[in-house]
């Protein structure tokens, strides 16, 4: 494992450290809507323009052609500058656009990949129904070949930001009875095509992240196919490959910004004795267990992020930081609300971050496959134990 940074990474770092202050937004992103989908298509559009719109795709398709360690240092100069991530964007450029690179025709690639780039669209993810979410290979939405066309008719569900997406990377049953992982295909949606109806899913958050999506009669070009026919699962599993490794290394660089601030907070906040409630001796032992944790999680990153560096592809141990990191975030949440005390249920802009995040960030512990599908995926390979069943 490498924890060694080259002089010209340490260059990269100072150049971005720069760069994000200078230039991250000054006002606070939206909750939702297309308020919030217009910020995040001009944050995006910001750092295309200065050479940052994809750290680590190809050159050849727009990128800039850096490394997994210099990808990680761009997540943490941005966590470490209070900058927004990716936002509604993630879809697109984590993995619809990593997944096209890898499997998509010329002719799909440079009609879809500058738009990614130049912050011109949104897309999301129609993979999860009704009965197969973190079990992924249950999937039964149908689509049938009718000439030059698939016509689907099925149900996706927990479609983060469908009403707000000009397209989605979708996975469909194009042949059943011949196993679960055969007969997907993983196709490229226009969602303004008719037939689609979709119904924003309003949580506990106050926001409208999630959408159930109808699909009735819904005519797709069989151009739109990417990967062939029939070969949707190992194109699926390029794009949860890429999902999970981006997720994992964001996720570490902002834990670790977020357990500081919490710190901060506790110093801005009294007890009853008149002192900060940093100084509390069961809060100061709870404050340090989080720095602590969030430590832990960043040099699990750093291993994951060493092992791509050296060509080793990611394994199934990358479920380790992405199911360590929903739980530890439960607890810095339950934390923040502690310092907060009565004033966490208050409608105050001050607090807003910490009492919104404590609702929303509960999707965490079943995004990407719920804590007990990931629990089983590492004990059954990284630990050799026998299947659960």
């Amino acid at each position: 494992m490498q924890l060694e940074f080259s002089t010209s990474e340490r260059a990269f770092r100072e150049r971005v450290r720069e760069w994000a202050q200078a230039n991250k937004p000054k006002e606070r992103r939206p909750v939702g809507g297309r308020a919030m989908r217009e910020f995040d298509l001009a944050w995006q559009r910001a750092k295309h323009e200065a050479g940052f719109g994809a750290v680590s795709w190809p050159r050849d398709y727009g990128g800039a052609g850096l490394s997994v360690i210099e990808q990680l240092i761009w997540f943490e100069e941005i966590a470490r500058a209070g900058a927004p991530g990716v936002g509604c964007i993630s879809p697109a450029l984590n993995h619809a656009g990593p997944t096209l690179i890898a499997w998509a025709s010329e002719e799909q690639k440079s009609f879809h990949l500058p738009k990614i780039l130049k912050g011109e669209v949104v897309w999301c993810q129609g993979f999860s129904e009704p009965n197969a979410g973190s079990d992924l290979a249950g999937l039964r939405m149908r689509a049938d070949i009718d000439g030059d066309y698939l016509v689907i008719n099925g149900q996706k569900t927990w479609t983060s930001h469908a009403h707000l997406a000009d397209y989605q990377e979708t996975l469909v049953r194009t042949q059943a009875g011949i196993g679960k992982h055969k007969g997907i295909t993983w196709l490229i949606i226009d969602m303004s095509t008719a037939g689609i109806d979709i119904h924003p899913l309003e949580t506990i958050g106050a926001d409208q992240h999630f959408c159930q999506v109808f699909y009735n009669d819904v005519r797709v070009p069989l151009a739109n196919v990417v990967g062939g026919v029939g070969n949707g699962w190992s194109v699926g599993m390029t794009t949860l490959s890429n999902e999970r490794s981006a997720a994992a290394a964001s996720h570490g660089a902002e834990l670790v910004h977020l357990v500081e601030q919490l710190i901060e907070l506790a110093k801005s906040r009294f007890g009853p004795n008149g002192r900060p409630l940093s100084q509390d001796e069961e809060l100061a032992a709870r404050l340090a267990r989080h720095r602590a944790e969030a430590a832990a999680l960043r040099a699990m990153t750093y291993a994951v992020v060493s092992r791509a560096a050296r060509g080793v592809p990611a394994g199934p141990e990358a479920a380790i930081p992405y199911l360590y990191f929903g739980e530890i975030l439960q607890r810095v949440r339950a934390t923040a609300l502690d310092i907060l005390g009565g004033e966490a249920m208050e409608l105050d802009s001050r607090f807003e971050p910490w009492t919104r995040g404590f609702l929303t960030d509960r999707m965490w512990l079943i995004a990407g496959g719920s804590a007990e599908v990931r629990r089983n995926i590492i004990a059954q390979t990284v630990l050799g134990l026998p299947r659960s069943y």
